[in-house]
């Protein structure tokens, strides 16, 4: 009986220069956000990066506006204080819309999930009302609304978003998601609320 061979395990490719970058930046960004701020020695302790990738990492987000310096770390110590980064909060700003069946609620948030404002209107709202919620609970910074992401009872259609099944829900909720892409410059996601 002859031995049975088995086909080498392919090798995986490294990463190009570009993918490892954004790798590396979702990474930091991530850090910042569970974490920031922290410091340029803390994100390479942190994500394991040498001090010339983070620098050109820090040098990158900082130029996309992505994170800034806000404050510095190392005051009962001799020598310079290091600067601490931290994700630019205000760049753009994120709403929920919960759609319950006795009212639709709206929250707008920044990056870090900080509250900025919220606002409520009757389940039976025309749709456009809903629509001028989103933009009153938006007005309380100058970011733009970058996500919406609805909660809503009934079935989603994968493909289109669209609402079914919303029973108790007046019938302008199964286009809701298509409403709300013509009237805000925001991508819009929904969700069954389980």
């Amino acid at each position: 009986m002859g031995a049975v061979t088995s086909a080498p395990a392919p090798v995986p490719s490294p990463a190009s220069p570009s993918t490892a970058r954004a790798i590396n930046d979702r990474l930091a960004l991530r850090l910042l956000q569970e974490s920031g701020p922290l410091t340029a020695t803390q994100l390479k302790s942190k994500t394991g990066l040498s001090r010339p990738s983070v620098a050109d990492l820090v040098d990158r987000l900082t130029g996309a506006g992505l994170i800034e310096v806000v404050g510095e770390s190392g005051a009962q110590r001799r020598g310079p204080n290091a600067k601490l980064y931290g994700i630019v909060a205000n760049r753009a700003h994120l709403a929920a819309l919960d759609v319950r069946t006795d009212r639709v609620t709206a929250v707008v948030t920044d990056l870090l999930g900080h509250h900025l404002a919220e606002a409520a209107l009757p389940v039976g709202a025309p749709e456009d009302a809903v629509a001028a919620l989103l933009r009153t609970a938006h007005e309380a910074g100058a970011a733009p609304l970058h996500t919406v992401v609805i909660g809503a009872p009934g079935l989603v259609t994968p493909a289109t978003g669209e609402l079914r099944d919303t029973s108790g829900l007046p019938a302008w909720h199964r286009d809701l998601v298509t409403a709300l892409q013509r009237t805000l410059p925001a991508v819009v996601v929904v969700e069954n609320e389980t």
